[in-house]
């Protein structure tokens, strides 16, 4: 899984082709933590057609805003570098993370 930082989230996100996976989380978010071996698990099932990327909000405050990412956990599925898809809050488990991610294949 790819760690991203403000200063990589353009060349691994939006500017990449493909389908590009991104959980948005925090240091403070338990909900968050509970949901990364889920995540860790899709990865290993799609990692051949996504690309699977985190980062932390606490240090990229801006850029969540900046891609309206408004509560937590939340997890966003990019397309050439366009969010198409979003799950979040309470819709952020498993099942739906693998939904959104067979919608966009």
């Amino acid at each position: 899984m790819v760690e991203l930082n403000k200063e990589n989230f353009e060349a691994e996100v939006l500017k990449t082709e493909g389908l590009v996976l991104v959980d948005f989380w925090s240091d403070g978010c338990e909900p968050c933590k509970a949901l990364m071996p889920d995540i860790l698990a899709l990865e290993k099932q799609y990692s051949k057609k996504v690309k699977f990327t985190k980062i932390n909000t606490t240090k990229a405050r801006r850029l969540a805003i900046k891609e309206r990412v408004l509560g937590l956990p939340t997890v966003c599925i990019y397309s050439d570098g366009v969010k198409v898809g979003e799950v979040t809050k309470d819709d952020a488990k498993k099942d739906k993370i693998e939904e959104m991610i067979k919608k966009h294949l």
